[in-house]
């Protein structure tokens, strides 16, 4: 039996993860956890109420708080606002704003761990295939019209698709018995390619020109048409992903010190990761299924995060889901109104703010190789 590790184990594994923090002396400065929470928190008030509040049509702030308290039953005063803002407010804007809160938390909960999953930074969460295998799905109703199951036919199709492609990689990913992390990448890999191929062929060969517009509005991302009734199931993915992720914080430092360190600290590596992949995909597939696949922010988030709050994981999970839940509520607004009254997806934006922020991790982390091998 495997000794536990003693006290202080965790913390300098997650001090351990030096090619991802900031060299300040040495050391990266911790900013107070609570401070930080407070701060992102009353941030994502303040931008569900921008999102609430921006759009065609105005709607002034306190406007917006009559309108959410009355509808919770908070306020019992008469409505000084029109029918039609309400229903703007509470049926139009407040699922979006919801849905772009919960996809953006969950992508950046699950680039983190992903990231320590592998130990690699640009690691993110559609590394597995999983987003080409909904986007298949999702293509294959637009494209076929296969739409048995009514408004819900696209999501249904788009998850069923991301848990396919997530069974064709864990099928060819494991071999007498077991996964290891770079067979599953690479299978990963592969089976994207093969996924992204047959879209394409689905795509070019329609006789119908129509659902191409439809369909690269789905595959660059967004939060547009969603209700309320299909909300509950990117929720529960999101709550399911934090609950399981902030239990398993300790074991995921554990990681950030190598897989023999974490080996000989009681961690069953090759178990652990296989349970967590198979969660995050799942997480992962929920979320394309609900908004298309929405880039950058699973790997922006993480590293943003670590530079304020350092490595350990009991930290950097429920900070980088309230960054991620701010982040794209911001990317949603102004995929609203950069371009009004044409609405951008907002995959595009993410992808204009992750795209050069990629390159720039890309030159750090090779300069920091380039000072290891030079020390």
């Amino acid at each position: 039996m495997k000794a536990a590790p003693p006290d202080g184990t965790t913390e300098r594994a997650a001090d351990g993860a030096r090619a991802w923090l900031p060299r300040r002396g040495g050391r990266s400065r911790r900013v107070p956890l609570p401070l930080v929470l407070a701060v992102l928190a009353l941030l994502l008030v303040v931008s569900a109420t921008a999102g609430l509040a921006i759009g065609s049509v105005h709607v002034p702030p306190g406007q917006v708080w009559g309108i959410v308290t009355h509808a919770l039953g908070a306020d019992w005063q008469e409505p000084s606002w029109t029918r039609a803002r309400e229903t703007i407010v509470l049926d139009v804007r407040a699922p979006r704003v919801l849905l772009g809160a919960v996809t953006g938390a969950g992508l950046a909960v699950v680039g983190t761990a992903m990231q320590a999953l592998i130990r690699n930074p640009l690691a993110e969460p559609y590394l597995l295939g999983v987003s080409s295998g909904a986007s298949l799905g999702a293509v294959s109703v637009i494209v076929l019209g296969m739409g048995v199951l009514g408004p819900v036919s696209l999501p249904a199709a788009a998850f069923a698709g991301a848990l396919g492609a997530l069974l064709v990689v864990y099928a060819t990913a494991r071999t007498g018995g077991r996964i290891t992390s770079a067979r599953l990448v690479l299978s990963g890999v592969a089976t994207a390619s093969v996924l992204t191929a047959v879209t394409d062929l689905l795509l070019l060969t329609t006789g119908r020109g129509h659902e191409a517009r439809a369909v690269l509005a789905w595959t660059l991302g967004g939060l547009g048409g969603v209700g309320w009734d299909t909300l509950w199931l990117p929720g529960a993915a999101l709550l399911l992903g934090i609950a399981v992720l902030l239990v398993q914080a300790r074991n995921l430092n554990l990681l950030l010190a190598g897989e023999e360190s974490a080996g000989t600290m009681g961690l069953d590596v090759a178990r652990f990761r296989a349970r967590m992949f198979v969660l995050l995909s799942l997480v992962t597939g929920v979320l394309v299924a609900a908004t298309g696949p929405i880039g950058f922010v699973g790997l922006m988030l993480p590293h943003a995060v670590r530079l304020v709050v350092g490595g350990d994981h009991r930290r950097v999970l429920p900070t980088a889901a309230l960054g991620g839940a701010v982040f794209l509520i911001w990317a949603d607004i102004a995929a609203r109104t950069v371009a009004a009254p044409l609405e951008l997806p907002v995959g595009v934006l993410t992808a204009l703010c992750g795209g050069p922020f990629f390159l720039w991790l890309m030159r750090r982390d090779a300069r920091r190789n380039d000072e290891r091998g030079a020390a």
